[in-house]
């Protein structure tokens, strides 16, 4: 009887592990069903059932934009070689969700109820020109540390040069 119960019960584990490798193994298909979907700008096809189609939808809901076109637009940029993570494609997705937020709060600054392509401009410059303010910032650090090296020489040529003759510091006979 125990070794039924054994037997048994590894039955019952072979089947749990069987049961995830499926659900793993079916979650793959349609992270490569839908990167397939994404890379062609389509929508289901006939073949596929209808509730692979809905995990898909049920992920992108919280999304800003549309995960196939954030996607298609990444390939364009980078190396024909590379893929993409599913983590990668959602979080670039709200990271881009997240500038448009930003840029629309400065735009809500302004006290017009009509948003002019000046506006627009003043908006996106830090995402524009984030390169030349990069190197503007080491520029202006590597000039700080300059003056900071300036001042020091400065510091060291006061000390040697308006110091008394060797006097000890203990004395002091200008204050008596």
């Amino acid at each position: 009887m125990i070794e039924e119960f054994n037997e048994e019960e590894l039955n019952e584990n072979l089947e749990e592990d069987l049961n995830e490798e499926e659900v793993k193994n079916s979650g793959e298909s349609e992270e490569s069903q839908e990167s397939s979907e994404e890379i062609e700008g389509e929508t289901l096809e006939e073949g596929e059932s209808p509730e692979e189609g809905e995990t898909s939808e049920e992920d992108s809901e919280g999304l800003p934009f549309a995960k196939a076109e954030v996607v298609r637009l990444m390939k364009q940029n980078l190396d024909s070689d590379k893929m993409i993570r599913e983590r990668v494609k959602v979080e670039m997705n709200k990271f881009l969700g997240e500038v448009l937020e930003n840029v629309c709060e400065q735009l809500n600054e302004y006290p017009y109820t009509t948003i002019e392509y000046e506006m627009l401009k003043e908006s996106i410059y830090p995402y524009k020109n984030i390169k030349r303010i990069n190197e503007e910032k080491i520029r202006l650090l590597k000039h700080m540390d300059a003056i900071k090296a300036d001042c020091d020489a400065l510091s060291m040529d006061i000390k040697k040069t308006l110091k008394l003759k060797d006097v000890d510091e203990d004395k002091d006979d200008f204050f008596q």
